[in-house]
């Protein structure tokens, strides 16, 4: 009995190795059973990204290409650019005056010379040259420059005029005001022109008061100072409104021995043909 088991044992495990074989021959994957019998589905294994590859070396994950280059800069926000005007503009054009970087104005306008001011002292200081200012140009200028006064934003004149004094709006008179540094030609109350004037220092002190004009003189050349004092209408000694070409060259940065000093030559060359001896002229402030 024990060896017919055996038989059969026997026959079992030939079987099995022949089904193997048949397996082997073909090609085919061997599939073990479950519990329930059925065959189990072959089990997969996800590689990570870093797993190695076919000739043993790990391959990197992959990245992003990198570059040496610079992250691009935004440019700085632009302030002031050519066309603009106003009293930020007017500050602009005294501080590049005060460096030397602009020898005209301050006018109040961005005009051409502006411009060109502005792109010089960009390109002196590295920075771009775009003849526009902006955050960083303006910083700048600020670090190098000092607060301007009133005179240093109107050294050329354009202030706006005083109010006319009451001794002014009648008859016809020469308003010259020593605060707004402006004369208003007026005829009974009304304001018929007004320019910016200079008057003496504080050695040579334009004289205050009511006076007259007593005479005038086209091509008057003092005699005290052998200087020129075209379209002179006198009103007080040797003091007179007359047309100077040292204030159309450096404004208030420079003044008269006395005189009223005005420096828009065509602007006193019509106030002098209207001008009468006997006019009234005062000088307040």
């Amino acid at each position: 009995m024990g060896s017919v088991r055996s038989y059969v044992t026997l026959l079992g495990l030939s079987g099995a190795l022949a089904a193997l074989a048949a397996t082997t021959v073909t090609g085919c994957t061997v599939q073990p059973a479950g519990e329930d019998g059925k065959p189990v589905p072959p089990l997969r294994v996800e590689l990570p990204s870093s797993a190695p590859a076919e000739d043993g070396a790990p391959s990197a994950p992959a990245r992003p290409p990198t570059t040496n280059a610079p992250a691009p800069t935004a440019p700085a926000p632009v302030l002031y650019a050519p066309g603009d005007s106003g009293p930020d503009i007017r500050e602009l054009q005294a501080r590049l005056r005060q460096i030397d970087w602009l020898f005209d104005g301050p006018t109040g306008t961005y005009d051409d010379l502006t411009e060109q001011a502005v792109r010089g002292f960009q390109g002196k200081r590295g920075l771009p040259r775009t003849g526009r200012t902006d955050t960083v140009t303006w910083q700048r200028l600020l670090d190098m420059t000092t607060e301007p006064g009133r005179w240093q934003l109107y050294l050329m004149g354009g202030q706006p005029a005083d109010a006319p004094d009451p001794r002014c709006l009648t008859g016809r008179v020469l308003c010259i005001s020593k605060s707004s540094r402006t004369l208003r030609w007026m005829i009974d109350g009304r304001t018929v022109s007004v320019m910016p004037v200079r008057f003496g220092s504080e050695y040579t002190p334009t004289r205050e008061g009511v006076f007259e004009v007593y005479w005038k003189s086209r091509h008057h050349v003092s005699t005290l100072y052998d200087s020129p004092m075209p379209y002179a209408m006198f009103f007080s000694g040797g003091q007179a409104v007359h047309y100077s070409s040292d204030f159309a060259a450096r404004g208030y940065a420079g003044s008269s021995h006395g005189c009223v000093n005005v420096r828009d030559e065509p602007a006193i060359a019509d106030l002098f043909a209207q001008v009468r001896n006997g006019d009234k002229v005062v000088v307040h402030r």
